[in-house]
Formats: structure tokens, C-alpha cells, sequence
């Protein structure tokens, strides 16, 4: 595998191939805003879902579930509103900031998924 884009893609490839497997329906892939980029939209039951997919070679420096900064946070959490602002059919849905988090899994040749429903939670900061 080469380089940051491309892994990032194959494991965007994988995480959402897995959320199908949980019964999630894709929305959008990388939605890009003036705000920043979302990984994934996906719609759970009557959820819009916004995931961010991170993937770590070990759990070193608390591994995953620790990779998501305040800042990441709130970008995410702007470009999500870009999106709402935009989509009319998603506007009277419920929202949730979620993380897939992959990890390599015993064997070497699998991976291990830790999904994370409301990872965080948007505050009202982000709203102005």
C-alpha cells in the first residue's frame, strides 16, 4: 500500500463494506465542504450517521479511540451542518458523530472493528 490517501481510501473501502454488514445504508463517502472532509454518511434506521474511519498499527499512544482531537471534532461537526444545509431530506433526521476504529487483529491477516456510536457530540460553539 502507498501513501496516506490511498490507505485511507482502502480502509474508508472496508469500514464501509462493515457497517453494511451491521445493516447501515451509505449516504455519502468523503464529503468535502469549505470545513473539512467526512469519511462517511451513512443512514442508521432513521440516523444520518457521521463516521469518522481511523485505522492504527498498534495501540501505542492509546491507539484509536484516542486519534480524534477537539479540532478534528469540530470540523467534522461543521461540515456535517454544510451537509445538512444542503441535503433537505436529511434536515429533520437525527444526527450522531460516530467512529469506526480498525485495528489489526490477532491473526495478522484480519482486522478488528470497535465502532463507536456517539463518539462525541457537537457543542454549541459549533453552531455560530
Amino acid at each position: 500500500m502507498q501513501g496516506g490517501r490511498e490507505k485511507g481510501d482502502y480502509f474508508e473501502q472496508l469500514a464501509l463494506h462493515w457497517l453494511q454488514q451491521q445493516g447501515l445504508r451509505m449516504i455519502e463517502q468523503n464529503f468535502n465542504c469549505r470545513f473539512g472532509e467526512i469519511d462517511l454518511i451513512m443512514l442508521d434506521a432513521s440516523t444520518v450517521c457521521f463516521i469518522e474511519v481511523k485505522y492504527r498499527k498498534n495501540n501505542a499512544f492509546g491507539g484509536t479511540a484516542f486519534s480524534i482531537p477537539r479540532s478534528k471534532q469540530e470540523k467534522i461537526t461543521r461540515s456535517a451542518l454544510s451537509f445538512i444545509a444542503t441535503h433537505k431530506a436529511c434536515q429533520h433526521s437525527n444526527y450522531r458523530f460516530d467512529a469506526l476504529l480498525i485495528e489489526p487483529g490477532t491473526s495478522g491477516t484480519e482486522y478488528r472493528y470497535e465502532w463507536i456510536r456517539n463518539a462525541f457530540e457537537a457543542s454549541s460553539s459549533d453552531f455560530y
